[in-house]
């Protein structure tokens, strides 16, 4: 399993962007996927995750500001992201079982 993550950048406080995680190796509607966090300085923090069957957990702070969900056409897991914070900024990465895909930069400007 190999996961690529895309979509981080450098958006202003109060605007939205999509991350996604493309998946290959396996079927992306089986199995629990994730996303995860790590600010310069801080550890790694799950941010949300979604299982199998498709229930979804967030990490308090992003609640209703994120969503996690698959795409199932594109064979990926996507981190939809509004409302974004300076404090949401970190490297974010997707992590499958023990597989971890590279980390890709969300800067959030105040």
């Amino acid at each position: 399993v190999q996961l690529q993550a895309s979509g981080g950048g450098l958006v202003q406080a109060g605007g939205s962007l999509r991350l996604a995680c493309v998946v290959s190796g396996i079927t992306v509607s089986r199995g629990a996927y994730a996303w995860y966090r790590q600010a310069p300085g801080q550890q790694r923090e799950l941010v949300a995750g979604i299982t199998h069957g498709g229930i979804t957990n967030y990490l308090d702070s992003v609640k209703g500001r994120f969503t996690i969900s698959k795409d199932t056409a594109q064979n990926s897991v996507l981190l939809q992201m509004n409302d974004l914070k300076p404090e949401d900024t970190a490297l974010y990465f997707c992590q499958y079982r023990t597989t971890w895909g590279r980390g890709t930069l969300v800067t959030v400007s105040s």
